[in-house]
């Protein structure tokens, strides 16, 4: 069952789908595949130290947009500033309907929502419907896992460079993002 938060007038407006989450980056990065010569065992890093930070990111399959913001924390302030980046990304005079799972700082009184913006829960449990799980498992896979970040600020600096090198590639959102089910109708 979808529950909607608000509903903002948007009247001859294009609506846009955006779909958000966040996820953790930090010294315990997660050891993924790699290429290597057949028989060889390739040395894998990994750091049991705990600093990390937060990556809020939400992408626009359709027009192969995205926003995202690099933060200490994830409560809802964090999340009311990632909405204020939505809303920037939104185009001119256009609406978002911004898809997201049910955290409790998605659903908390004092987040504050944009006017160009609706929320739209999805069912709880069900990370599955939500394409932004895939970019996140493609960023550890390309550019994120098999390193040792020195400090907090190299996990900022390499979570940056990761998403500017997506948004940089706008095929790469539309290709990962796209889901029939949801741009069908």
């Amino acid at each position: 069952m979808l529950r909607i938060i608000k509903i903002s007038p948007c009247a001859q407006a294009a609506v846009h789908t955006w779909w958000q989450d966040e996820a953790r980056f930090g010294q315990k990065t997660k050891i993924t595949r790699r290429w290597a010569k057949r028989g060889s065992r390739p040395s894998a890093p990994l750091d049991q130290r705990t600093k990390s930070a937060w990556l809020f990111g939400a992408i626009c399959p359709a027009e192969g947009k995205a926003a995202g913001l690099v933060l200490p924390k994830c409560d809802t302030a964090a999340m009311s500033l990632h909405l204020a980046e939505i809303s920037q990304a939104v185009a001119p005079g256009a609406h978002a309907v911004v898809m997201l799972d049910q955290a409790g700082w998605h659903m908390s009184k004092k987040l504050k929502v944009p006017d160009n913006i609706t929320l739209l829960l999805l069912p709880p449990k069900c990370p599955e419907l939500n394409p932004t799980e895939n970019i996140w498992q493609y960023m550890r896979e390309n550019w994120l896992s098999n390193r040792i970040f020195s400090s907090y600020k190299d996990i900022v600096d390499h979570c940056c460079d990761a998403w500017k090198t997506l948004t940089s590639r706008p095929w790469l959102i539309m290709s990962i993002g796209m889901r029939d089910w949801a741009n069908g109708f």
